[in-house]
């Protein structure tokens, strides 16, 4: 069962005037229940416009956006996803407990509900002992769970991810990927995950999808098959390299094709 339908999509900011950006064109997407897929592709080429397109953050100029079979505003008003950035953004004077309890709040729940749930959520990020101290008294590796754990407080079938990890070293970033998927899959959630790293992608991923410099579109979709259980054996697997190698190829023939589109304009333009 599709999670996510991504039709036509087409962004264009400042429409018929001199600063007119084509961001995205006719972008088309369909992610299933359960599945982990990545977006990839050059600085700018319009990945995370894509994911607010699909949060309901902008609104497409041309085609449609579809969240477990709802517009993509209904699914926003019904909180059918959580979002996770690259920087975690919990609120320094709540302490972590009550970080993870904001969108159970905005949902109405009530307190004995919410705590309840918090330590559900602290006991599956294995933070529990951290309930009541604050964010700034956590690693960055420590503040990114929490984040997952509010993104995923109120039961979300969709979690929005963009660059989460990038700000921190290696090692906690590939501890960080593991413990995304032990999260992930012990909850069933469905993934879209904006990364620059084509490692990344691969190991996390069921599919990887490629897209050009802008304006934006999806060049390729690679399949990655590694299995559901993957470890540190993952990374030293010969199918790993094979995947990362289709991403690396995939990524270089947009970047050929753009240049080569960039130098025919250039020539019309004579």
């Amino acid at each position: 069962m599709s999670a996510l339908q991504v039709v036509g999509a087409s962004k264009i900011f400042n429409q018929g005037t001199a600063k007119q950006v084509d961001a995205l064109v006719d972008v088309n997407l369909s992610v299933n229940q359960g599945e982990f897929v990545s977006l990839i592709g050059p600085s700018g080429c319009g990945k995370s416009t894509l994911l607010r397109l699909i949060a309901n953050l902008l609104e497409p100029t041309s085609g449609s956006v579809s969240v477990n079979k709802k517009t993509a505003a209904q699914a926003r008003l019904d909180q059918d996803y959580g979002m996770a950035f690259q920087q975690a953004g919990l609120f320094d004077w709540r302490t972590v407990s009550k970080n993870i309890e904001l969108p159970l709040e905005l949902k109405g729940w009530d307190k004995a509900k919410r705590e309840v749930r918090a330590k559900e959520m602290l006991d599956l990020v294995k933070l529990p002992e951290f309930a009541d101290l604050y964010p700034w008294q956590l690693s960055g590796g420590m503040q990114q769970r929490i984040a997952i754990a509010r993104a995923l407080a109120a039961h979300p079938p969709l979690l929005l991810m963009d660059e989460p990890f990038g700000a921190l070293d290696e090692m906690t970033r590939e501890y960080m990927q593991g413990e995304l998927l032990r999260i992930c899959g012990e909850t069933e959630t469905t993934v879209v995950f904006v990364t620059h790293s084509i490692p990344e992608a691969v190991y996390l991923s069921n599919r990887v999808v490629v897209m050009s410099p802008r304006p934006g579109r999806i060049t390729s979709v690679i399949d990655v098959d590694l299995g559901s259980k993957r470890n540190e054996d993952t990374r030293a697997a010969e199918g790993f390299f094979k995947s990362i190698t289709a991403v690396r190829e995939a990524l270089r023939g947009t970047h050929a094709e753009h240049a080569a589109a960039n130098a025919i304009r250039g020539v019309e333009d004579r």
